[in-house]
């Protein structure tokens, strides 16, 4: 088995990982990223990128050229009841440099990152190269086994971080304790073309026992069709027709587009999922984003809790680590310092599972706007309230002053 030694891996390529392994590299410490694809060309995946994420751009001195990436900009959302609109959040009240969700395909944000990564002597990108088991000794993990395709690869680490997502083979690996916080729903994502003359908006449509989603992605629509919890097979038994007849009878103007859908094949299933860990690292182990808190896809928050614990594990490990001196107890600042958000923002899905997409998928008449969004509609004021609780979330992470300086 070949043998490669670091002084961070970081097992997944999305977008904590990514973030991670560009910061440390900055800050001079040797990093390894793992990404088991060829290539980060998949859709359907989170593609909002929040103004918290941005201004984390800004304060590397990257926004500006960050922003001429493909994107569509978002200054608001809204939802529709029937006929009438809602605007639920604007984000242009936010005090950031840029107040707006922009809509941008994931690999092209991953691809902005390992480009920047790559001009780092200490930072190497390696595709196609999957973290399958940890390697202990004495009660510390001290690296991973992989899968590359030169064969089997043995990287020895000070500190490897799990950052494979929701369904982490490292945290598996690690027999963490996971704790179910639970779903009301899947989602059913496939794409529609988008004519140009139509609204560049994102908006989602309710209706009885129904919830669509579109985001504007230029030439066609990404669509997110909310379903009851377990309900795709009963879907597929009443037929693809049915299901196109369901989607055309909530969203009329898509009736000429709907024969794009020419197979099941073309719907993806995200089976929702909500848990945490009660203990987010080892002695030389340490999960971020959804590998230690998988999020409701409510609010297209995950993306950036997961940049956020990035940059807080930056901030804190990065001296220690150049420095080879890190403890346990760096780690634990680690879950200490990004716990609380996490319960936090997982704690504001759940209410809203509960309370407004469960009633929902259960209607069988005409749904009215809850009292709540009436408030937004008549008091404008109030809309910077989830705009903040969406665009920059509970206890936002800065560029701390060692990681703005480029250590090349």
């Amino acid at each position: 088995m070949r043998q490669e030694s670091t002084t961070c891996c970081i097992a997944g390529g999305g977008p904590a990982g990514m973030m991670l392994g560009f910061l440390l590299a900055r800050a001079g410490v040797d990093v390894i990223v793992l990404e088991k694809h060829a290539d980060f060309l998949r859709d359907f995946r989170g593609d909002t990128i929040h103004p918290s994420t941005m201004e984390v751009m800004h304060e590397l001195g990257l926004l500006e050229e960050f922003l001429t990436l493909p994107h569509v900009r978002e200054d608001d959302i809204v939802a529709r009841f029937g006929k009438e609109d809602i605007t639920v959040a604007d984000f242009s009240l936010l005090p950031v440099r840029a107040p707006f969700i922009a809509f941008m395909p994931q690999w092209d944000f991953l691809d902005f990152l390992a480009d920047h990564g790559r001009t780092y002597p200490n930072f190497r990108l390696l595709m196609q190269t999957k973290a399958t088991g940890l390697i202990e000794e004495n009660g510390y993990v001290a690296g991973v086994t992989t899968e590359a395709p030169e064969g089997l690869l043995e990287i020895r680490a000070d500190l490897v971080v799990a950052a494979d997502g929701r369904r982490s083979d490292v945290r598996a690996a690690a027999g963490f304790a996971v704790t179910e916080l639970g779903a009301p729903m899947d989602v059913l994502w496939f794409r529609l073309s988008r004519r140009p003359d139509e609204p560049a908006q994102a908006f989602g449509q309710v209706a009885a026992g129904r919830f669509f989603i579109r985001l504007n992605r230029g030439d066609y629509w990404q669509c997110a069709f909310i379903i009851p919890k377990g309900s795709l097979d009963k879907l597929r038994a009443a037929g693809l027709d049915a299901f196109k007849a369901g989607l055309v009878a909530l969203a009329p103007e898509l009736a000429d587009r709907s024969g794009e859908l020419i197979s099941w094949d073309d719907i993806k299933l995200l089976s929702v999922a909500v848990d945490r860990l009660e203990r987010w690292w080892r002695p030389g182990l340490l999960c971020i984003g959804d590998a230690a808190h998988a999020m409701s896809p409510i609010g297209g928050v995950g993306i950036n809790l997961a940049i956020q614990d990035a940059v807080a594990a930056a901030n804190l490990l990065a001296r220690s680590l150049r420095e080879r001196g890190l403890t346990d107890n760096d780690l634990a600042a680690v879950q200490k310092r990004r716990e609380w958000p996490a319960k936090i923002t997982q704690a504001a899905q759940i209410a809203i599972q509960n309370r407004v997409i469960t009633p929902l998928l259960a209607a069988d008449k005409p749904v009215a706007p809850p009292w709540p969004l009436r408030l937004l509609q008549r008091f404008p004021v109030l809309r910077r309230l989830p705009a903040r609780m969406v665009g920059i979330g509970v206890r936002p992470e800065h560029v701390g002053p060692e990681l703005r300086r480029s250590n090349r």
